[in-house]
């Protein structure tokens, strides 16, 4: 593949693509995660050596898609309080919305004890609520019949704004998200804070088959480093909030930021 090397070009425009019909077959909705920080100066080098394996989806000829995320959470913070103790099977509940469509789910995703995550969804015709009373009653009895905690109890207590863009192997194995740009909102604070120069990936395979992905990741010495958008955000954004076991991420991500 013949990319040109002038930084203006948009890097993205000269990769094959995948069409979002495509792209249901490869969801992964039951899956094994692995998450990657890096600062953002990578993206190019990263896309360069990916392009000639991979694809990238395309929504109307859009590569980079806007998505923004609202999470809910009890008042004393339950759902970050589990991953902050290191609980192995924890939960997060979040309104997803593809900015580009207009469509939003409401979603519970669990991870187990194993590393795997299985997410459940249904739609939703908010992006965003004030409260769980905004929500009509079939979505009040998803979140009952699903979520770790009482339903009534639940508010918003994140939101959360990035660019993504997703990329698909040959073979339709493995599925590569690459997100860009994050932005973070509180709601109990009212404090808003923009991530620049920040890069997050996350490589989503079905099993633990070989990856060439990794492979690229080592060779621009881009580690695992696992990251929550949910518990980041909560920490750059609530001063209160009890952090010390997220005290190293922290400290990585403020030296790839700074």
């Amino acid at each position: 593949m013949n990319i040109p090397t002038d930084n203006t070009v948009d890097i993205l425009e000269y990769m094959r693509s995948v069409m979002l019909d495509e792209m249901r077959a490869v969801r992964l909705m039951n899956r094994i995660d692995s998450k990657f920080v890096a600062p953002a100066s990578l993206f190019r080098p990263l896309i360069e050596d990916i392009a000639p394996r991979f694809r990238v989806q395309s929504n109307d000829g859009r590569r980079m898609i806007p998505y923004r995320t609202q999470y809910l959470d009890t008042p004393r913070m339950d759902f970050f309080v589990m991953h902050h103790n290191g609980r192995l099977n924890r939960q997060k509940i979040r309104i997803r919305t593809y900015e580009d469509s207009g469509v939003s789910f409401l979603e519970i995703k669990n991870k187990n004890n194993c590393g795997r995550t299985d997410k459940i969804r249904i739609p939703v015709c908010v992006a965003h609520i004030s409260s769980v009373d905004d929500f009509e009653e079939s979505h009040l009895r998803f979140l009952d019949k699903n979520a770790a905690f009482d339903a009534a109890g639940l508010q918003p207590s994140l939101s959360s704004s990035f660019d993504r863009i997703t990329l698909v192997n040959e073979s339709a194995t493995e599925r590569i998200t690459v997100d860009l740009n994050l932005s973070f909102l509180n709601y109990t604070t009212g404090r808003e804070i923009h991530v620049e120069n920040l890069m997050i990936l996350e490589l989503k395979r079905a099993g633990r088959q070989p990856s060439s992905f990794r492979d690229t990741l080592q060779r621009l010495r881009i580690k695992p480093h696992a990251f929550s958008k949910y518990c980041m955000g909560s920490v750059l954004t609530n001063p209160y909030l009890k952090y010390n076991c997220f005290k190293s991420k922290w400290i990585y991500i403020n030296r790839i930021i700074h």
